[in-house]
This record gives structure tokens, C-alpha cells and sequence, in this order.
């Protein structure tokens, strides 16, 4: 059995930290490496980093940047925003990325996500998926939640284990930033289409809700942001409480 995960997500605009409610309302909330530094200290799993702007905007992965703060980074880094080629993860790869996230350039070339697992090991390719409920529905959003996609987010989950990701992380969009816990029913049809790891993500507001989302919703790990920022949580704690 895979140990659980508890992964704290920072996300990042115009070389700064930000969080919103529902993808929307985004504010500075301050910088990258100061927040890096704390988690280091923390002794956390993994993190993640998104560049929520670079998909929407259509500009390629700052290399650079990241390189500057996966130096100073001690724990496995997952970099995601802007993946749109092999050539794209290969880079981020060699900037100090552990695993790279790719969810908007999937739903137009899901070769991407087979080629890239070939080239790099699936080990190191995350799917991630951003879903919203329609009509009893969780329908899929790419382009940090602007542009519906059409797909329905256990059978794209399917779909893209199938083409070779080797982990999913799933965030529901309403529930994203509100912290009142996750949505349930949508990882848990993630988790139950797929074989590989499931990260569940948007809405952790205390322990109790990532215990949800791991025993009712069964992720195999759980990312929050929020209740990292904005309370006294921290990841070891929540280690604890899980324990």
C-alpha cells in the first residue's frame, strides 16, 4: 500500500503567490520562495507549484524561474502551468521539476501524456483535472477552469490512465478555496475509474475533511492550499490527526 500524502499547493501569477475562491477572485497572498522555505522546515511529502496563468495565457513554463526555486526547495516538486510538449517537460525536468503536471494541452493531444510517460517515466507525469458539477454531472474545464471541455471527469480520468499518466489529481472548482471540504462524490468516481493514484484536491477546510476525502472518497492523497495559508494547520499535524 502507498503511503498517504498530505501535498500543500502553491499557486503562482506573475511571479507571485495567489489563492481565489472557485479559480476566481485571485489575490496576492505573497512570494513563492519564503513559502518554499517554510514546508521545508515542515518536513512535508511533496509540494506542488501551478502557474495558473501560463495555460490561459499561452505562454510556455518560466524554466528559469522554476530553477530558481527548486533550488531551495528540499522535498519532491511538482511543477504544473503551461506543459504543452515533451520538449516542455523535458525542460521543467532538467529546472529541478520531480513531476510535472499537465492538464489543459491533454484534451487536445492526449499523445502528450503517452509520449511524455514513455520518454520520462510515468512515475514523473500528473493528470491533473479541474471539474464542476452540471446537471448531476462533473464535467471537466481545462485552462485553470475558463473553457468547458465536453468530458466527464471519471471517464477522462479513465482515458488518461489509460494513456499512461501515472498519477490523477482532481479538484473540484466550487469547492476550491471555499474550505468547507471536499467534493466527495467526485473524487470518489475518480478513484473508482482508474488504478493509479488518485490526489484529491479544493475545499480542505480541517482534518476531518481530508479523512473524507481518503477513507468515503478513497484518494490516495490529499492537496489543500488554504487551510495551509490562512490557519494554524500544517501538514504534520494533519499527519497526526490521520494517524
Amino acid at each position: 500500500m502507498l503511503k498517504i500524502r498530505i501535498i500543500p499547493t502553491l499557486l503562482w501569477k506573475d511571479y507571485t503567490l495567489v489563492k481565489g475562491t472557485s479559480f476566481d477572485s485571485w489575490r496576492r497572498v505573497g512570494t513563492i520562495l519564503p513559502a518554499i522555505n517554510v514546508f521545508n522546515a515542515r518536513e512535508v511529502d511533496e509540494i506542488m507549484v501551478l502557474d495558473i496563468g501560463a495555460s490561459r495565457e499561452s505562454h510556455e513554463p518560466d524554466y528559469a524561474t522554476v530553477a530558481e526555486f527548486s533550488a531551495e526547495c528540499e522535498m519532491p516538486m511538482t511543477i504544473g502551468g503551461g506543459i504543452a510538449s515533451c520538449e516542455h517537460v523535458r525542460k521543467l525536468l532538467a529546472a529541478g521539476a520531480d513531476k510535472v503536471l499537465i492538464n489543459s494541452a491533454a484534451y487536445d493531444n492526449l499523445d502528450l501524456v503517452t509520449q511524455s510517460a514513455k520518454s520520462f517515466g510515468s512515475q514523473c507525469i500528473v493528470v491533473s483535472i479541474d471539474a464542476r458539477r452540471e446537471n448531476g454531472r462533473h464535467m471537466c474545464y481545462s485552462h485553470s477552469g475558463s473553457r468547458a471541455t465536453g468530458k466527464e471527469a471519471g471517464e477522462w480520468a479513465e482515458t488518461v490512465a489509460g494513456a499512461g499518466a501515472g498519477e490523477i489529481l482532481i479538484t473540484s472548482i466550487e469547492n476550491d478555496g471555499v474550505m468547507q471540504g471536499y467534493d466527495i462524490e467526485l473524487i470518489r468516481k475518480v478513484s473508482g475509474s482508474v488504478d493509479i493514484p488518485v490526489i484529491a484536491q479544493g475545499g480542505a477546510g480541517g482534518y476531518e475533511d481530508m479523512y473524507r476525502a481518503l477513507s468515503e472518497g478513497k484518494a490516495q492523497a490529499v492537496s489543500a492550499s488554504s487551510i495551509f495559508l490562512f490557519t494554524e494547520a500544517t501538514p504534520l499535524e494533519a499527519k497526526k490527526y490521520l494517524a
